[in-house]
């Protein structure tokens, strides 16, 4: 049953106003005299206790710059994307237009520069007229200024519970306290502050905080180039968003800014024809929706959602994981990134060219650092952010780790198998111990039994290869890609034809601690951490890793290979150089770090060797060339994993290092690259220089050159002179050569063979 209203104080009924009247009249009357009366000066108990409340109120408000948007910029200053909580980018006063100043004035406080703070004849006229029936707010844009920054450090606090709106859960108290406020600021402000304050705060739409924003979501343009009828209709919608929103209630919106109009025309704002001309034109918004964040990023969405990662895991940026994103999205930061986008818009149409097109899901992906700063250059994959119609769409990296090396996300797929592109580190120890490349090795030599006496100065090796062991937990004999390749070669026709077996002959006469320090100073390791285990290493005392069986992202061997560009300095990869806050602050970034990896000879040496792998190696038919149809000195490493589902290309020029993969990026991995079709063209199986080749080749090919391609520093004479030839062991039976490729090595993971000539 209905509530029955008492008739005495039924607004409808005349007595009822008139006791609304002088009821509103009376609380109006102690705001009054709390406003303007010293409390010393006012008699009675009631007026009294009403003015020591009001004087108890705080006097200070806490003006933060309200919730702006973040903006992720290149190395050259153009927008990767913009993410944000409320969009809203803060603009001055005098890039307002002076149309949009007049019309909210107009219509929300047209005695703004009388009064200080709180218009008491505001208040009295809204009083008598919701007396009469007819509802009106009195509030000053002051005052709604100061509710608006009281409700922006509520929710900066993540208190949004308490958010005050008016005529929802806004008591006397808190108008009072609010009065109290807006008097408080107009001594600490100018009344073009406070106007500008408003105007960047205040609510237009859900996509539109704050003038300028709502000015490119509304009409697609800036709030300094609001015509008239435009600037009527946003001043409008302040009142009433929802009902006045020229999208879904277009009829409401013209009625709402016609009458904006009115009160300027009435307010000597603006003459008579422009009047006529503003009401004449139609309500036509031409909306800019707010797409943000990184999924919707102009170029480089996985570098862009990288970035974040690493300001969101950085305690720099706040005590907690909820402090951090309100300061990132929150905070109208400016992010300046090491991406170049001529390098990047190349790399993106390289994978998508090299694999775009296959509908089994294979993935490719690309990145680039420069040797001397460490910068990531570009960052490219095939797939889409966003789902596409007949597309291949994935929210996970498939350049970087999975976690950071503090065990944070990075939202990567955390590596695949490099294969062969691990031996260069093998060969650089051979160096390091002073060994000539052109030492003569025993390539067909393929079986090391579980008792074989391997050099390791700080561990134990382990893993075997022998077909007479197996039963005991050894891999079968070790196989190359070809039979021809199992006779005595050098340990540098070894690596530039990538020969298993040359790769084990000369490990077999190294220090596999050196082995592992080699891998350690480049930057090298396991890219799928553990929380336990954040920074795992790719255990060089397991067989396996000889020939790359440990997951390894392309970032992490772009940076290794890197090393050798940069005569034997690694410099750790970086994505940020520049932070600055909504107010110009410099924030923590990244800077180049760097240190001294290997010797500058061995870096040499190896340069050498690479580039003989494009020369006439596994690498020839991939050689990068300019325009002009000759090519600059590059080195390079093809790689294949055992089962042909993880392929790659990693080299640099001096100036630029690129890793280059194409592969299986799903689940755990283990689909083979065998008899699959990708962009039309049917592959038995897939090879380093099929496709990651072409990509590199091409890549390096447009964009190394920007970056320098000096020729490499010819590396010592001794480790380029022609030693004593090693008298070699018979040759493995023959039947061998036609064994499939070998088991696991207990307790190894499975080792990777990489095809000869891959």
């Amino acid at each position: 049953m209905a509530t029955r209203k008492n008739p005495l104080f039924d607004t409808a009924t005349t007595l009822g106003k008139i006791l609304l009247f002088l009821g509103v009249s009376g609380i109006c009357g102690v705001l009054v005299a709390g406003l303007l009366v010293p409390a010393a000066a006012v008699s009675g108990s009631a007026a009294s206790g009403s003015i020591e409340f009001f004087e108890q109120l705080p006097a200070e408000l806490k003006v933060d710059p309200p919730s702006q948007t973040t903006r992720i910029l290149a190395a050259d200053g153009s927008e990767i994307a913009s993410v944000f909580m409320e969009n809203r980018t803060k603009v001055s006063l005098d890039n307002i237009s002076p149309f949009m100043k007049d019309a909210v004035i107009a219509v929300e406080d047209s005695r703004f520069y009388e009064h200080g703070g709180v218009d008491t004849t505001g208040i009295l006229r809204a009083l008598v007229s919701t007396a009469r029936g007819n509802k009106q707010g009195a509030s000053t844009i002051t005052q709604q200024y100061v509710n608006n920054v009281l409700n922006a450090n509520l929710a900066a606090e993540g208190n949004e519970d308490q958010i005050k709106l008016n005529g929802v859960n806004k008591g006397v108290g808190d108008k009072l306290r609010e009065m109290k406020l807006a008097i408080a600021l107009e001594k600490e402000f100018s009344k073009d502050e406070i106007l500008e304050g408003y105007l960047n705060i205040v609510f237009f739409n859900r996509d539109a905080y704050g003038i300028e924003a709502a000015s490119r979501f509304f009409f697609s343009t800036s709030a300094k180039d609001l015509t008239l009828p435009q600037a009527a209709l946003l001043a409008g919608l302040v009142n009433s968003p929802s009902a006045f929103d020229p999208i879904s209630n277009p009829e409401n919106s013209k009625a709402r800014r016609d009458l904006v109009l009115g009160l300027m025309l009435d307010q000597k704002k603006i003459t008579q024809a422009e009047y006529d001309a503003a009401v004449a034109t139609p309500v036509a918004p031409k909306v800019t929706p707010a797409r943000q964040g990184c999924a919707y990023a102009s170029k480089a969405p996985y570098f862009c959602d990288y970035v974040l990662h690493l300001l969101e895991n950085n305690p720099a940026y706040g005590a907690d994981p909820q402090d951090r994103k309100r300061l990132i999205y929150g905070g109208g930061l400016t992010i300046t990134t090491t991406l170049d986008p001529k390098a990047q818009a190349v790399a993106q149409e390289q994978v998508n060219a090299s694999a775009g097109k296959n509908p089994d899901k294979w993935g490719a992906a690309m990145v680039s650092v420069q040797p001397n700063s460490g910068k990531i250059i570009s960052m490219a994959q095939n797939t889409t952010f966003l789902p596409v119609k007949g597309g291949f769409d994935s929210q996970v990296n498939f350049n970087v780790d999975k976690l950071d090396k503090n065990g944070a996300d990075l939202n990567g797929m955390g590596g695949a198998q490099p294969g062969s592109t691990m031996k260069p580190f093998t060969f650089a120890e051979w160096l390091n111990e002073g060994k000539s490349m052109k030492t003569v090795v025993d390539g067909s030599k393929r079986r090391y039994p579980l008792d074989f006496p391997w050099r390791n100065s700080c561990g134990q090796v382990a893993g075997a290869y022998n077909d007479n062991e197996t039963a005991l937990g050894a891999a079968e004999d070790l196989q190359n890609a070809e039979p021809q390749w199992y006779r005595p070669l050098s340990v540098l026709e070894g690596l530039y034809n990538s020969i298993n077996t040359v790769t084990f002959a000369s490990a077999a006469q190294l220090d596999f601690c050196g082995i592992q320090k080699i891998v350690d100073a480049v930057g090298l390791h396991g890219g799928l951490p553990s929380k336990d285990d954040p920074n795992p290493k790719i255990n060089m005392f397991t067989l396996a890793n000889l020939l790359g069986s440990t997951q390894t992202a392309p970032l992490t061997m772009a940076s290794a290979f890197a090393t050798f560009a940069n005569d034997g300095k690694y410099c750790e990869p970086i994505a940020i150089t520049a932070v600055k806050d909504g107010t110009g602050k410099a924030l923590p970034a990244q800077s180049s770090s760097c240190r001294d990896a290997i010797k500058p000879d061995v870096a040499r040496g190896v340069n050498y060797a690479l580039q003989e792998v494009l020369n006439r190696g596994s690498g020839s038919l991939i050689q990068p060339r300019i325009s002009t149809g000759t090519h600059f000195p590059i080195g390079a490493k093809t790689g294949t994993s055992n089962n042909n589902g993880s392929t790659w290309v990693v080299g640099h020029t001096t100036g630029l290092a690129t890793a280059s993969w194409f592969g299986d990026p799903l689940g755990n991995q283990g689909r083979a690259g065998q008899n699959i079709t990708v962009n039309g063209q049917f592959y038995e199986g897939i090879d380093g220089y099929m496709i990651a080749g072409p990509m590199f080749s091409n890549f390096m090919a447009r964009i190394a050159p920007a970056y320098g391609t000096d020729p490499f520093p010819a590396p010592p004479s001794n480790l380029l002179d022609e030693p004593y030839v090693q008298r070699p062991e018979p040759p493995a039976p023959k039947d061998d050569d036609a064994k499939e490729p070998p088991a696991e090595p207990a307790p190894a993971p499975a080792p990777t063979k990489t095809k000869g000539n891959d």
